[in-house]
């Protein structure tokens, strides 16, 4: 039997008009939805039904139907909502683009809204709000009511995204800079902390057509993007989100990027110390120079080769030998002073050998930091692999906010959704951190454990997916999700979190209240 064949057939038997048990009419004929790309125009009709049969239970068949109403799948959204109001965040962003339009239907703020939102409840594709441009609860984020006309359409999102030009990415580079700064502030009782580390890191974005400065990178074997992202450990901020051509270098413009994130913070504290980490892709000269010119610290990986190998082999050898006599693995430290042919100057180098069941490991890196003995350089080495922990924020973009879905034809469209995508994790980052408060005063009021730093997924199927009503009255809005719910609680807590964040200082706005509760049960 062929596909088109299959479907057709058990459509017919579950959906096809006629009558049940109790003489009702059954008809799933009302076309609705498209069916998946490649069938027929045959069974494509088949696939557009509204309602559907199951007969696992013994006594009553059981309908599945899509029906008109005021309902939505994602509820959840609505305290993160509540505190990007608090925080002014999308309010922030928006006034980075720029809008000649004139009395425009949908505004750049509620598109930004619609899009952001979107992605964190797992809608990255424009075409996905075709059918959610009538959710209530999306109107709401958007800041119309469930009554109101239907949010943008997928054409309109498009020529958005695509509307974008490069002093508006600009600014929301900036905009990123600025919200990871008062982060930062948050955090430190209102001022900067005396010293900030980032970690620097480039992530391949593999893509499948023909985007303007998509190009084969021989490393990764593919046609790509190569985005540069830099973000800050403590607030898991990211400061940078900078899209670049595939066949760049790892470190390209990560030089300028620094200066410019520098500049920033030293205009706020001036005595602010900087230190900046990255992998041995970062550990090039001009990094290096860029650093020392502004007076950074760094630490950088730094490729191994034969002098700076023969120059570590006594340590190896050592590692191997009480490797050898104890049976416990040997992990060394040393440091030394190197200089490559090209370089200007001697630098410091940090070498770690390792010997284990599994063979031996020598690697290097390169910093700037005072190293006095082989403890420092311990210190020193044991500090750098404190990176891997923003692989996490890599994860989270590409996997958990799909921030890898950059397939607009032009350039500068996909670097907007880059940028719109971390912002879009930000927001959920500065949600989500609620560490500032110690262990014993939580309560109630802060996120709960599973949620502090759970990946976007978790906050997903926790939080943002739960089904709800949404009643408009005169008075406010009413929304009711299920007194079965299981996850109350969490919904409870993030409210509160969100209701307690501090707002930045704008003229009140006078909106219908939104009252979200779990209807009595039966």
């Amino acid at each position: 039997m062929s596909q088109q064949d299959a479907i057709r057939t058990g459509f017919a038997s579950s959906v096809g008009a006629g009558r049940d048990s109790s003489g009702e009419a059954v008809d799933g004929t009302d076309s609705v939805t498209a069916g998946p790309a490649g069938l027929g125009t045959d069974a494509v009709d088949q696939l557009r039904v509204d309602q559907l049969r199951f007969d696992f239970l013994p006594d009553l068949p059981v309908d599945v139907q899509r029906v008109e109403g005021q309902s939505s799948s994602d509820a959840g959204l609505l305290p993160i909502r509540q505190a990007d109001e608090r925080l002014g965040y999308t309010r922030a962003m928006a006034a980075c683009l720029s809008d000649a339009r004139r009395e425009p239907e949908h505004t750049a703020i509620e598109m930004l809204r619609q899009r952001l939102y979107g992605v964190l409840a797992d809608y990255e594709d424009c075409n996905d709000h075709d059918a959610l441009r009538g959710d209530p609860i999306f109107k709401m984020l958007a800041e119309r009511k469930p009554n109101d006309p239907s949010l943008a359409s997928q054409p309109t999102l498009s020529r958005f995204e695509n509307a974008v030009d490069i002093p508006a990415l600009l600014r929301i580079l900036d905009f990123l800079c600025e919200s990871g700064a008062r982060r930062l502030r948050e955090r430190n009782g209102g001022s900067l902390p005396p010293r900030v580390v980032f970690d620097l890191d480039a992530t391949d974005d593999p893509a499948h057509g023909r985007q303007q400065l998509v190009l084969f990178h021989g490393y990764y074997n593919q046609h790509q993007y190569l985005p540069l992202i830099i973000s800050e450990p403590t607030t898991q901020h990211v400061f940078c989100a900078w899209l670049r051509p595939g066949a760049v270098h790892a470190a390209a413009g990560a030089d300028e990027e620094i200066v410019r994130i520098g500049q920033r913070l030293r205009a706020e504290r001036g005595d602010i110390a900087l230190h900046f980490r990255g992998d041995a892709g970062y550990g090039v000269p001009w990094m290096y120079q860029a650093c020392e010119a502004q007076g950074y610290t760094y630490t950088f990986g730094l490729s191994s080769n034969k002098r700076l190998a023969a120059l570590a082999q006594p340590l190896l050898d050592r590692a191997i030998e009480g490797y050898k006599n104890s049976g416990v693995k040997q992990r060394l430290f040393t440091h030394f002073t190197y200089r490559a042919g090209s370089w200007d100057r001697d630098r410091m180098v940090v070498a770690k050998a390792e010997c284990q069941a599994a063979g031996t490991n020598l690697r290097f890196v390169i910093t700037n930091l005072p190293v006095a003995s082989d403890a420092d350089a311990r210190q020193i080495y044991d500090d750098y692999v404190q990176r891997g922990a923003s692989e996490q924020r890599m994860d989270e973009l590409k996997n958990g906010l799909h921030a890898d879905r950059l397939s607009c034809h032009r350039f500068l469209a996909n670097f907007w959704r880059l940028l719109l995508h971390t912002a879009a994790l930000n927001l959920l980052n500065w949600v989500r951190d609620d560490a500032a408060i110690p262990d014993e005063l939580r309560d109630g009021s802060s996120i709960p454990a599973e949620l502090r730093k759970a990946r976007p997924q978790t906050w997903r199927s926790k939080l943002i997916k739960v089904a709800a009503t949404v009643v408009q009255t005169t008075r406010r809005l009413r929304v009711q999700v299920s007194s079965q719910w299981p996850h109350w609680g969490h919904y409870v807590a993030v409210s509160l979190r969100a209701l307690n964040m501090r707002s930045p200082p704008e003229p009140a706005i006078t909106r219908m209240p939104v009252v979200a509760g779990m209807p009595a049960g039966p």
